[in-house]
């Protein structure tokens, strides 16, 4: 193992994709780091990159063989990063460096997907031993290595100290355009800019609201597909013809990360067969988990996120993959007919419109999510400064983030974002060609759980007066569950005497 005769700032356990590129990262930036893993290949690997990238210069990371060894490799008070597996391995992790000596002034960051609820329990039990701070990050291997989108969380003080190192390595976005300033050259870090990393609020907060970025990437990434299956089905359009599309799309107001890869993907090759990649990839999805706590949260809080929710239960019927194939052959659809080339540019265009329309309900799901969470757990949450964070090295970056800030920066207490005046515009211009794209897919028996989902929300959102007063009905017939009166002051609760003499009679 390489040494620094110096002692080293930062202190970083855990050197798999993630943890290995923010070493780097972190390296780039000017910061000394002291790497461990408990495989020994894992140490020699990033130190064998840094010897790469820094050329003849000193070494910029030091191995370490223990968190002993690591820690006599510190200067105090120690900052130390973790980038391990979320759950137990945390707390084992915790545990092993309390033993080795911490002290109430060191931090320890978790950056990995924790649940949030298990980070608040963590700083509780830790607290009085050293700082616990958490640090969710996304942006994947790339963005680990030259900029991700971070969204700290914990104790002011430990934030006073991370702010610096946080805000260097995280990527940077061009203040007047809102658009990412990208430099994916080793040794050569993205300096100017607005940073992508911002103070969440308390502990547990940065990894909630960075749950609930992974559930509207959920949402993102189910809806993408669903153009897609519309576009093939109807059009007859080939893997290529459709990454054509993407891209010509990604030049409009649906431009994103997501929009570009998903062009990548399409428009690759199988090296094996020379056939579309996307062909033989098995349409079986998985899951980490993230998308399914956004959509139990919002259920927990009421908060409806019926985008977030589609996405993980198509997922999930996509892992009944037997069940399917056997189904195919008993279950029957409509009598599928090609759209005619005469109408195929209308076509392509109402799902651009349904795509985009959906995007917005599916972000405003979201936001109003963490809204209302964040009241319940008392956190002054800055939504503008969230939208601001997401614009570049996260997953769900996106061109029309920039305006969901401006939304937040018009009108701190929006309740919405589909009551934002831009946003409102965007859906009133398109809604008819989202409203026809889910009609030509529910005529050829295209499944689009999340468009139909989403335009429920949005028809539901906008409705004065719902059907709620039957289900209340109901409620109070069966269970005397009461009722309110549009008639009556709110707070004031009725039963009707439904099996005697059927007199109204005020509960409280």
């Amino acid at each position: 193992m390489s040494s620094t005769t110096q002692q080293c700032q930062i202190g970083l356990i855990g050197l798999g994709v993630m943890g290995k590129n923010l070493g780097l990262n972190l390296a780039d930036n000017g910061y000394s780091v002291a790497a461990f893993d408990l495989d020994a290949e894992k140490v020699q690997g990033i130190l064998s990159q840094d010897e790469v990238e820094r050329g003849d210069q000193p070494a910029r990371i030091t191995g370490c063989t223990s968190f002993e060894d690591m820690l006599s490799k510190l200067e105090k008070p120690y900052l130390i990063i973790l980038s391990i597996p979320a759950g137990k391995p945390v707390d084992i992790v915790c545990g092993k460096l309390m033993e080795c000596g911490l002290s109430q002034d060191d931090i320890v960051v978790d950056t990995g997907n924790s649940l949030w609820t298990d980070t608040v329990e963590r700083e509780a039990q830790y607290n009085g031993k050293f700082i616990f701070f958490s640090c969710a990050v996304s942006g994947g291997e790339v963005g680990a290595r030259f900029g991700p989108s971070l969204m700290p969380s914990g104790d002011q003080a430990g934030w006073a100290r991370l702010e610096p190192v946080l805000e260097a390595i995280s990527a940077k976005v061009d203040p007047n355009t809102g658009l990412p300033l990208v430099n994916n050259e080793p040794g050569n870090p993205v300096k100017e800019g607005e940073p992508c990393a911002a103070y969440i609020g308390p502990t547990g907060a940065g990894h909630y609201v960075k749950m609930v970025h992974n559930g509207i990437e959920y949402a993102d990434m189910q809806l993408i597909c669903e153009a897609y299956d519309s576009l093939r089905s109807a059009l007859g359009l080939t893997p290529k013809e459709i990454a054509a599309i993407f891209r010509e799309w990604n030049k409009g107001p649906l431009n994103s990360y997501l929009i570009e890869i998903s062009a990548e993907v399409l428009d690759q090759d199988d090296p094996v067969t020379g056939e579309p990649l996307v062909d033989k990839i098995l349409d079986v999805a998985g899951q980490k988990g993230t998308g399914l706590w956004t959509a139990i949260g919002s259920l927990e809080v009421g908060s409806p996120a019926m985008a977030v929710t589609a996405s993980v239960y198509a997922r999930a019927l996509s892992g009944l993959k037997d069940n399917r194939v056997k189904a195919s052959g008993i279950l029957k659809g409509p009598e599928v007919t090609q759209v005619a080339d005469s109408e195929k540019e209308a076509y392509i265009q109402r799902v651009h419109d349904a795509l985009y329309c959906s995007k917005i309900c599916a972000y405003a799901q979201g936001f109003e999510l963490m809204k209302t969470a964040g009241k319940q757990q008392g956190w002054d949450l800055d939504f503008a400064a969230i939208a601001k964070i997401w614009r570049a090295g996260c997953i769900i970056r996106a061109v029309f983030l920039q305006s969901i800030t401006d939304a937040f920066n018009k009108d701190k207490e929006l309740p919405n974002l589909l009551m934002d005046d831009f946003f409102a515009g965007q859906i009133e211009k398109f809604q008819s060609s989202w409203r026809e794209s889910i009609v030509d897919g529910v005529r050829l028996g295209v499944a689009m759980p999340c468009f139909t989902s989403s335009l429920a929300y949005y028809d539901s959102y906008r409705s004065e007066t719902t059907a709620a007063n039957l289900l209340q009905g109901q409620r109070d017939f069966f269970g005397a569950h009461t009722f309110e009166r549009v008639d009556q002051p709110r707070g004031q609760f009725y039963h009707l005497n439904w099996s005697s003499d059927r007199e109204i009679v005020r509960i409280k």
